[in-house]
C-alpha cells in the first residue's frame, strides 16, 4: 500500500467536522515543510508516495480540491446519529455486522533520542477495547525506529516584540515493532452486558499481572537471581484473574512503520546591552523563548496479526494504514486526523505455503476502514533556550501538556471472499494489478452504499453487493504531556541560521479514551434503485460501554 489511496471523486466530499479542520488550517505550511524535507532525505521511491500524500493535509486544512480523503460520511447526514428516527433493519439481516467497538482506552509513551541528524525512537502502546458482544481485548505493542531530521531558522525583522525568529523542522523515520493481543471472552452468562463487565474485570486484572511479570523479568542478575525470580513470579501469578487467557498472546503482532513529520515554531530572542551589543560592539544573546505554531505527521503502518487461539485461530491478517495528523496552537490546541485502513485476512497455513512456492495468495476477507477526527482543547507547548557564551552552542528545554476533546467519525466495510473470483479481484486490487489498483482509489463505505453507476469500479461494486457497511461516532478525550532537552549548534549567515542538534531527548506521553455516541447504523440490502439505506445497528446498541 502507498500514500496515494486518495478518493478522487469530486462532488462526494464530506463536510463533517470542518470547524476542527479549519482550526488547524496553518498545517498547509507544515505540509510544505514535510515535502521539502522528504525531497532531501527520503529515497525516491518512498518520497514519491509520501509527497503525493501531502495533498491530504492541504486538502484537510483549506477545503481545496486537491484530492478527496475518501473518508467520513459521504453524504450530508454526517454519519448517522442524532435525529432519533433511524428505521429498523429486517430481523436476522445478513448485512448486519456481528459486533462493534464500544470503547477504547489507549496509552502511549514515546522516547526520541537525537544525535546530530540521526533520530532513534522507542515507544510502547497499550489498548484496552470493549466490544458489543461482551468480549474485551487487550493489546500491547512496543516499537523502535530510526531516521533523519533537519531544521532551518530565520529572523523576522517585522516581528519585533514577539516572533523575532521562526523555524521549520522535519524528520523521516522508519520503525518496527512487535507485541500481542489477548482476548477475554471466558464469561458467558447469556447477557452481553454482564459478560462485558466480568470480562473487563479479568482484562484489567490480567494487565496488573503482566506489569508484575514484567518487573520480575527485568530483575538484574545476581547470586540469588534465580530464587528471587521464582518468588517474584509466584506473587505475580497471584494477580491472574479467575478466567485468564493463555500467557502467550491469542494474536502475535508485528509492525513496520514509516513516518514523516514537520513543524513550525516562532520565538523571541533576548539580548542585553544597548542594541543587543556589549561595550565592544559584540552581540550579547541571552536566549530565547519559542511557541510551537503547528505540526504535521504522515504515517504509513503495516501490521501483521497471526492468530494462535480464539475465533480467528489459524488466520493471518495484514493491516495497511495511512494517516495524516495535524496539531497546532500555543495555548488553545487544535487537532485533525484522517485515517484510511485496509485489512486483508488469509488462511495462515495456505498463505505460508503460497509464499514458499511463489504462488498468488487467496484472501478470505477484506475490511476497509476510514475515520476522521477533529478536536480542540486547552494546552501549551513552549520552549526556552540560551547560548553558551563565546560559542555557537545552545541549550534548549521545552515541554507542554494539555487536553483535547474531539469527535471521531468511523466507517467500515467488511466482505467475506467466499469464491475464487472475489478473492482474485481483491488480491489484484491490493497488489496494483488490473484497471483499478489500490493506489488509484480507496472506496469509502458510504460510497459503497450508493447505487452503482458507470464510474463504479469492480471493488466498490463488490462492497455494494456483498459488504457489511457500518458507521459509528465517538467522543474522545486525549490527555498529553511532553518534555525535551537539547544541545544545539548553529551557523548564521545574515538572517538565516542553519541549526541542528548535537544531542537531544524528547519524551511524550498520551492517554486517550474514546466512547461510542450517537446512533450506530449499518447499510441493509439494496432497495429499489440500488441504494442501500442506513438502519439501526441493534447488534451494536445492545450493550453499553463501561466507564
Amino acid at each position: 500500500m502507498n500514500g496515494t489511496l486518495c478518493r478522487r471523486r469530486a462532488g462526494r466530499r464530506d463536510e463533517t467536522g470542518q470547524g476542527g479542520v479549519e482550526y488547524v488550517a496553518m498545517i498547509g505550511v507544515v505540509a510544505a515543510v514535510i515535502g521539502a524535507i522528504v525531497a532531501l532525505t527520503v529515497p525516491t521511491d518512498t518520497a514519491v508516495g509520501l509527497q503525493d500524500a501531502v495533498c491530504r493535509i492541504v486538502n484537510a486544512a483549506d477545503g481545496g480540491e486537491g484530492c478527496d480523503s475518501g473518508d467520513g460520511g459521504g453524504d450530508d447526514d454526517g454519519g448517522g446519529g442524532g435525529d432519533g428516527d433511524i428505521p429498523e433493519g429486517p430481523p436476522g439481516d445478513p448485512f448486519q455486522p456481528a459486533k462493534c467497538l464500544l470503547s477504547q482506552d489507549q496509552t502511549k509513551t514515546t522516547v526520541v533520542v537525537q544525535i546530530l541528524f540521526i533520530k532513534i525512537s522507542g515507544s510502547e502502546q497499550i489498548k484496552l477495547q470493549q466490544w458489543s458482544d461482551g468480549t474485551v481485548t487487550l493489546e500491547r505493542v512496543t516499537e523502535s525506529g530510526g531516521g533523519v531530521t533537519a531544521s532551518i531558522s530565520a529572523g523576522i525583522p517585522g516581528l519585533k516584540d514577539w516572533g523575532g525568529s521562526a523555524s521549520l523542522s522535519g524528520s523521516y523515520m522508519k520503525g518496527s515493532g512487535s507485541g500481542g493481543q489477548w482476548l477475554f471472552n471466558g464469561n458467558k452468562t447469556g447477557d452481553p452486558q454482564k459478560d462485558l463487565e466480568l470480562n473487563l474485570e479479568d482484562a484489567k486484572q490480567f494487565t496488573e499481572y503482566l506489569k508484575a511479570q514484567g518487573k520480575c523479568n527485568s530483575r538484574p542478575a545476581g547470586p540469588r537471581s534465580s530464587e528471587l525470580g521464582m518468588i517474584c513470579g509466584y506473587h505475580a501469578d497471584k494477580k491472574k484473574p479467575d478466567l485468564p487467557p493463555e500467557k502467550a498472546p491469542d494474536v502475535d503482532i508485528t509492525k513496520t512503520s514509516t513516518e514523516v513529520s514537520g513543524g513550525v515554531s516562532f520565538g523571541k530572542s533576548f539580548k542585553k546591552g544597548k542594541g543587543g551589543k556589549d561595550k565592544d560592539g559584540k552581540p550579547t544573546d541571552l536566549g530565547n523563548i519559542s511557541g510551537e505554531f503547528g505540526t504535521g505527521t504522515m504515517t504509513e503502518d503495516v501490521v501483521v496479526m497471526r492468530a494462535n487461539t480464539g475465533p480467528d485461530a489459524g488466520k493471518i491478517t495484514f493491516i495497511y494504514t495511512f494517516s495524516v495528523d495535524a496539531k497546532g496552537g500555543e495555548i488553545a490546541q487544535g487537532k485533525a486526523t484522517r485515517m484510511q485502513q485496509v485489512a486483508v485476512t488469509y488462511d495462515a497455513k495456505t498463505f505460508d505455503q503460497e509464499e514458499k512456492d511463489g504462488k498468488e495468495h487467496r484472501p478470505e476477507k477484506l475490511v476497509i476502514t476510514t475515520s476522521q477526527e477533529n478536536g480542540e482543547g486547552a494546552g501549551v507547548q513552549v520552549g526556552a533556550g540560551a547560548n553558551v557564551p563565546g560559542t555557537p552552542v545552545t541549550i534548549d528545554v521545552g515541554g507542554g501538556g494539555g487536553t483535547i476533546n474531539s469527535k471521531i467519525h468511523t466507517e467500515s466495510a467488511e466482505v467475506v471472499l467466499d469464491n475464487d473470483g472475489d478473492s482474485k479481484l481483491v488480491e489484484d486490487w491490493l497488489r496494483g494489478r488490473g484497471d483499478f489498483p489500490a493506489g488509484d482509489a480507496l472506496p469509502s463505505p458510504s460510497d459503497a452504499a450508493e447505487a452503482p453507476d458507470s464510474d463504479t469500479g469492480p471493488l466498490e461494486r463488490l462492497l455494494h453487493d456483498k459488504g457489511k457497511l457500518s458507521r459509528l461516532d465517538y467522543n474522545a478525550n486525549t490527555d498529553w504531556w511532553n518534555a525535551s532537552l537539547g544541545i544545539g549548534f548553529g551557523i548564521s549567515a545574515g538572517q538565516i541560521t542553519a541549526g541542528f542538534k548535537l544531542f537531544g531527548i524528547d519524551i511524550t506521553h498520551e492517554e486517550k479514551n474514546q466512547t461510542i455516541t450517537g446512533d450506530p447504523t449499518y447499510a441493509t440490502g439494496p432497495k429499489n434503485g440500488g441504494a442501500r439505506p442506513w438502519v439501526e445497528w441493534k447488534n451494536c446498541t445492545q450493550t453499553k460501554p463501561i466507564a
